[in-house]
């Protein structure tokens, strides 16, 4: 398994990643979710990304419990912070001094662990000074609580005033964490350049689209049986957005270029991330051990100028590039 440095910080990850957003805890049974981290491990892969929102917190114990027993200097464990827990009630989400300090001992304490090497907010909170966010932060971090803080989905403006107060308060900020995949590049014009410049890494989720570069939904066709787009749990909203016949069309010309490359539709879109030098990491979703191994085939691929620019070519116009599309909601009014 290929490492990379987390930005210009010393700490090092996997560049494949395992996440568990919308499997553990909800989409997936347990001896599944936990079936599928042995797998990661196996395959090398060290750094595992979570959050407390993900089905309510019940990501976080899984994880704890599939990862109990192992070597904690051996792993990198992610998790978030921002969005709604518990009964979602006015000071249950956001990124106050009360939600975050609150937050971080429910979190360890899910996740069987004294320390999480990189605590990141979910989102950007508009109704809280961001003075009082990072103070927070550098608390929690001064107290040995998290090794370094990241961010997740923030616009380059604001990752920069983030920095800059991180830089006076002697704490790292090392990572962003955004959606980005062939199909969604909303980071490369302002977000990327600026973390370029301020030593700050992407930890990216979705490099498959939610599964939607895989190839596997045709254009004109039902979606297969059991597949995201028919999960009502909440996979079928999310991955909607790319289910319409221009993008799938586009998508399945891609599969002459991933046979070329000798690699699998999406082990071609997990590599394809990997290519921008400010990715650190590529985080994997998985509901069975049999696509960990093949997504983390994707470590150490280098894909050549001239296939990356036919990549371009066939996906055209359906590209989402506009970088005002990274947004966090404008109040903590959540429900």
């Amino acid at each position: 398994m290929e490492t990379r440095n987390l930005g210009s910080s010393g700490l090092k990850v996997s560049a494949i990643a395992y996440g568990n957003w919308l499997t553990h805890g909800s989409q997936v049974e347990e001896d599944a979710a936990l079936a599928c981290v042995r797998q990661a491990l196996d395959e090398g892969i060290t750094t595992f990304d979570t959050a407390d929102t993900y089905a309510n917190t019940a990501a976080e114990t899984v994880l704890g419990k599939a990862l109990a027993g192992e070597r904690r200097e051996g792993l990198e464990i992610l998790t978030k912070v921002y969005w709604p827990t518990g009964p979602g009630r006015h000071n249950d989400h956001g990124l106050s001094r009360k939600h975050l300090m609150e937050s971080i001992h429910g979190s360890l304490r899910r996740l069987g662990t004294d320390h999480v090497d990189v605590y990141q907010a979910h989102r950007y909170d508009h109704e809280t000074p961001l003075e009082e966010t990072m103070e927070a932060f550098a608390d929690i971090v001064h107290s040995g609580k998290a090794h370094y803080i990241g961010v997740s989905e923030w616009r380059a403006d604001e990752i920069r005033a983030a920095h800059e107060l991180a830089r006076e308060l002697r704490i790292p900020l090392a990572s962003n964490q955004p959606q980005y995949n062939m199909l969604w590049r909303v980071i490369e014009a302002e977000v990327v350049p600026t973390c370029e410049e301020l030593g700050i890494g992407q930890v990216v989720w979705s490099p498959i689209a939610q599964g939607a570069l895989t190839g596997k939904y045709k254009p004109g066709q039902d979606h297969p049986a059991g597949s995201r787009a028919t999960d009502e749990k909440g996979g079928a909203e999310m991955i909607s957005r790319w289910l319409n016949d221009e993008v799938l069309g586009r998508v399945q010309r891609l599969q002459p270029i991933a046979d070329e490359a000798g690699l699998s539709m999406a082990q071609l879109a997990v590599a394809w991330t990997l290519q921008n030098p400010n990715v650190s990491a590529a985080i994997i979703g998985a509901s069975r051990p049999e696509q960990v191994t093949e997504n983390a085939k994707a470590a150490g691929v280098r894909l050549e100028q001239g296939l990356l620019d036919r990549v371009d070519e066939v996906l055209g116009g359906v590209v989402e590039r506009d970088p005002g599309k990274t947004r966090s909601p404008a109040t903590r009014s959540f429900g």
